[in-house]
């Protein structure tokens, strides 16, 4: 099953999808799930830029692993405005085994997809890709 899940295809509207927020910041974040009957890695969800990041983490399913980007955007001590695009893998602790496993083993061929993520994330519960957390790592 590893070699399986982990030859997951990657829709092109996942890449597509990563460039628009990348360069031209047309969303806030990127919800991708994998289409277990396609074996293909999907675009959910995509969040709007007034969206924040409590519209972010509603968007995470309590039962079910997803991998999302996200755009924080922040000021630095010295009043710079900055951006760095996160990575999360989100796999809760009420998901699927098997469902955790092909994430896991697909995660690395599809962030290899993405070019441009800055901060890579693993969370299992809401706790783990609070604000705070995503604050503390943007620095």
């Amino acid at each position: 099953m590893a070699n399986a899940a982990s030859g997951m295809a990657v829709d092109d509207e996942c890449k597509l999808k990563f460039l628009e927020l990348k360069a031209k910041r047309t969303y806030r974040f990127i919800i991708y799930k994998i289409d277990e009957k396609k074996k293909m890695v999907v675009v959910e969800k995509v969040g709007e830029p007034i969206l924040n990041y409590e519209d972010f983490a509603a968007s995470l399913p309590d039962n079910e692993c997803r991998y999302a980007i996200f755009d924080y955007d922040f000021v630095t001590e010295e009043n710079c405005q900055k951006s760095k695009i996160f990575f999360v893998a989100w796999s809760p602790d009420t998901a699927r085994v098997r469902s955790k496993m092909i994430y896991a083993s697909s995660k690395d061929r599809f962030k290899r997809e993405l070019d441009g993520i800055q901060v890579e994330l693993q969370a299992t519960d809401s706790s783990e890709v609070g604000l705070d957390v995503i604050r503390g790592r943007a620095n």
